[in-house]
């Protein structure tokens, strides 16, 4: 049997100092844990077994709580303010419901490699176990998609175990950590130390420095190779190595491609970028990287969406793999020379190296390498036929970073708008490129970049989306309005759900099976009726004008509904079972001679 134990508002908000030792409730000790740890926002939902934590809120204004609309959208937008800030973004939820709505939003920072905390409201100790009303194993739910997780079953454990979440969250390979809070244990109170150290005995991420003899051996690798080629993906974002990684290719002078997550680690007008790789990658980087005798693998875990089927992969390539992670290493692809060590210290330690060995680099060796890839580049596989009458989604994105500079910060949702931004707003530096890579999650777009404008207030923020992901998480255009969060909503509406409908034309013979959108909403009333800005194109010569437009408003959100070529596809693409060297190109392609 179980007691169910009732609290009083005297006990909930009490507080007493015994000399120099203060007593604070767990409500209170959590909010105050979160000031030690310098965190700005907490995105977040209420609910009865958080309302402790609410309160203490209430009661102080150094860390300020973001009322979404949506416990998705809670994570999301701290997902998108870790992305743009590299700080662990944390979110708030209640028990039950609230922690399964956020746990899609987990998963997204998890496959990606992104810190944050999410603290949960749990029922009260007594009742765990006995169906109480929104119970829910959160520990339990949560364990395959969290770094790691945390029930707290002790008040005088909350400050430390919040530093333990921060702790595993930012270092290491980042990902989410769970601490889930019985709401009884909010309600008590302990003395408040919050430690200035963490030290975890099951936990001790790999932060050495490279051997010298794995610089030695892979530096004689780069030197010697013929046809090498750089990869990079989401580690050096997480890692701020970008400086390190462009010295390093120009030293060498090789070809480097990027991963989707890896977008702007090289910039797009570096000549020596071949630009993104993968399904929807170029012709250049996928013939390339197929090609390769090295492939320099930084930070980047040869997924699915780069290899194409395995046995097809790079057959002639002996790969150097770099990564913090040891797991990563040998997963899908073997490494001939693996490195498990911080990204940033290798290459710090590998331009030492190749400073040290200049005379040894030399650019006749891969003259011959670059002649090729010059001739893939020839074929300009992004190329895409403008038309008057109708909007190409390429057209708009392409117009965004030209009116932006290049410099917006641009999250995105998932399908052919997203292969959209990352073929063509051309970005130049990391951080600023926010979209979800591994679980591919429609509804990211709009709370991300509601996250990313908290992190940047006086920054372009655009969220590029299409009409079947914006209404996945539309209510958050009432966060926005709340917080009046001015992002440009750039919706490419082509009326399908349009990389459903891509791969039906392709694979399934045309059957497009529930990939049209009937019914949709009037979005500039939608708009509107948020209290926003809408506005409908539907004319290339408009897509302009409406973008100045648009970025002219500085202090209010607009919604742009552009309305695209329903039948446009994005090329090009390797198919299911086929290699780099098999790509489908896009009709009346220019062909290689």
């Amino acid at each position: 049997m179980f007691e169910i134990l009732l609290f009083s508002p005297s006990s909930v908000y009490s507080k007493k100092q015994d000399g120099d030792t203060v007593q604070l409730t767990g409500a209170d000790i959590v909010v105050k844990s979160l000031k030690e740890e310098g965190v700005e926002y907490v995105f977040g939902y209420p609910g009865g077994a958080a309302l402790h934590i609410y309160d203490a809120f209430h009661r102080q204004d150094d860390v300020e709580h973001i009322l979404v609309r949506h416990e998705q959208g809670a994570t999301h937008a701290a997902d998108g303010y870790a992305r743009s800030t590299g700080k662990s973004g944390v979110v708030l939820v209640t028990s039950g419901p609230g922690i399964t709505n956020a746990i899609t939003g987990i998963a997204t920072a998890y496959m990606d490699s992104i810190p944050m905390v999410v603290l949960s409201g749990q029922v009260m100790k007594p009742l765990i176990g006995y169906d109480a009303f929104q119970e829910i194993d959160a520990v339990g739910i949560s364990r395959p998609c969290v770094k790691h997780n945390f029930l707290i079953q002790d008040v005088k454990d909350i400050a430390s175990t919040i530093k333990k979440a921060f702790h595993i969250a930012t270092t290491g390979r980042p990902g989410p950590v769970l601490v889930d809070i019985p709401k009884d244990i909010t309600a008590e109170v302990a003395e408040f130390l919050y430690p200035e150290t963490c030290e975890l005995r099951s936990y001790q991420p790999l932060i050495k420095e490279p051997l010298p003899n794995e610089i030695f051996t892979a530096v004689e690798a780069m030197l010697n190779a013929k046809q090498p080629i750089v990869y990079s993906g989401g580690g050096i974002v997480a890692a701020n190595a970008q400086e390190s990684l462009r010295e390093m290719t120009n030293k060498l002078g090789f070809p480097c491609t990027n991963t989707l997550m890896g977008l702007g680690a090289n910039a797009h007008s570096d000549p020596n970028f071949l630009g993104m790789l993968g399904m929807h990658g170029t012709y250049e980087a996928n013939m390339a990287m197929h090609d390769a005798d090295l492939i320099i693998a930084l930070g980047a875990r040869f997924d699915d969406r780069i290899t194409g089927t395995l046995h097809n992969f790079a057959p002639d390539a002996k790969v150097l793999h770099v990564d913090i992670d040891p797991s990563v290493i040998d997963k899908n692809i073997k490494a001939d020379i693996p490195i498990v060590a911080d990204l940033k210290e290798v290459l710090v330690a590998f331009n030492r190296e190749l400073d040290r060995r200049e005379k040894d680099i030399n650019p006749e060796l891969i003259k011959d390498w670059w002649e090729t890839i010059n001739k893939w580049r020839s074929l300009d596989s992004l190329w895409y036929n403008y038309d008057e009458e109708v909007i190409k989604p390429q057209f708009v994105v392409q117009k965004l970073h030209e009116i932006t500079g290049g410099q917006a910060y641009v999250t995105s949702d998932v399908g052919q708008h997203q292969m959209y931004a990352a073929q063509f707003y051309g970005f130049s530096d990391t951080h600023r490129w926010i979209n979800s890579g591994g679980l591919g999650t429609m509804g990211f777009g709009l709370p991300a970049a509601m996250g990313v404008k908290f992190a940047h207030r006086d920054a372009d923020v655009a969220c590029i989306t299409g009409e079947g992901s914006i209404q996945m998480c539309i209510q958050e255009l009432a966060t926005c309005k709340q917080y009046d969060l001015p992002v440009k909503v750039i919706n490419l509406n082509n009326r399908y759900l349009g990389m459903v409908r891509q791969w039906q034309e392709f694979s399934y013979e045309k059957r497009y099976s529930n990939s049209y959108m009937d019914s949709l909403p009037d979005f500039i009333a939608l708009a509107e009726a948020y209290g926003h800005v809408g506005m409908q194109i539907d004319k290339p010569a408009d897509v302009e004008g409406a973008l100045k437009e648009a970025f002219a408003m500085k202090d209010r959100l607009v919604f742009m509904d552009f309305i695209t070529d329903q039948q446009e596809n994005v090329y090009p693409m390797i198919e299911s079972g086929k290699g780099h060297h098999e790509m489908r190109m896009r009709p009346g392609s220019k062909n290689l001679s």
